[in-house]
This record gives C-alpha cells, structure tokens and sequence, in this order.
C-alpha cells in the first residue's frame, strides 16, 4: 500500500528545494516500510542462495561450538 504523505518543502534563497518536513507519524511509517522490504529483499536473497538448508539443531552447535569446516 503506497503511503500518504503531507510534505512541506525547505527552500534556499532561490525557491530550490533542499530539504523535506513531513508529520512525524508518516516518517514513522516510511521507515517501518523500509525496514519491511529490507527483511523482503533479505529473505529472497537467503531463499535464492545455492547453500543447503541446515538444520535448527545444527547451526545452534554451530554458534555455540564455532564453525569448523
């Protein structure tokens, strides 16, 4: 869903703009959406990736005894 913002634009001397104020709630929003297509873009990534699934009870002795291979 795309989001509604409400922009008001900072400008210099020459009417330029450089710089965005937007409602506090609707910048909250953008970055929750961000931070959503991140994990997305994260997840298809892992999911394309040529590496073997390992199990959970694996990689937990992994983590915790380190990685030898």
């Amino acid at each position: 869903m795309m989001v509604a913002v409400h922009p008001e634009y900072v400008v210099d001397e020459n009417q330029k703009r450089k710089s965005v104020i937007l409602p506090f709630e609707e910048w909250e929003r953008i970055v929750e959406d961000l931070e959503e297509l991140d994990d997305i873009r994260a997840f298809d990534k892992a999911k394309a990736g040529s590496q073997d699934a390992v199990p959970f009870a694996q990689a937990v002795h992994e983590i915790r005894e380190g990685y030898d291979s």
